[in-house]
């Protein structure tokens, strides 16, 4: 798997990213929302990441800077084709990996806290993550369950 830095320019991706939007809305109340959509993750902040074998499009990911000592992971996803197959866990050691070069002490997350989002916890856990309070700009919501990971 080639894990490399994107632009958002291209039709696979730009196609992956409307797909976990559409995902994201259909199992979280707007207001727990926190998808980026392509604008969101075109600022300078945030580093994208997309997962190729050869020419198929088997994942993306995400690391926002929210300071010089704290990251978020933003925009995990697996591309249908492949779920089940370690793209997420090898976008997340690869994002974890440039999280500790950048320096970062923390690395944290918010993601869904329904049962369909179980998976995502799981492998979240197994790499060290653990639960913790709101971070960043996020509020207490029963739909979020926000992890964290010290580096």
């Amino acid at each position: 798997m080639d894990i490399k830095i994107d632009d958002l320019t291209g039709s696979k991706v730009i196609a992956l990213i409307g797909e976990h939007l559409q995902s994201m809305s259909a199992q979280s109340p707007a207001e727990s929302m926190h998808a980026l959509n392509l604008d969101g993750l075109k600022k300078p902040e945030i580093t994208f990441w997309s997962a190729w074998e050869q020419d198929e499009l088997m994942g993306c990911g995400a690391l926002k800077e929210l300071d010089d000592q704290h990251g978020e992971i933003k925009s995990m996803r697996t591309s249908t084709l492949h779920l089940r197959k370690g793209v997420a866990k090898q976008l997340l050691l690869h994002i974890i990996d440039e999280a500790k070069r950048r320096g970062y002490q923390r690395l944290s997350l918010e993601t869904g806290s329904m049962a369909s989002f179980d998976p995502a916890i799981k492998l979240y856990a197994s790499l060290g993550f653990e639960y913790c309070e709101p971070f960043a700009d996020y509020k207490e919501d029963p739909n979020s369950v926000f992890m964290t990971k010290g580096l």
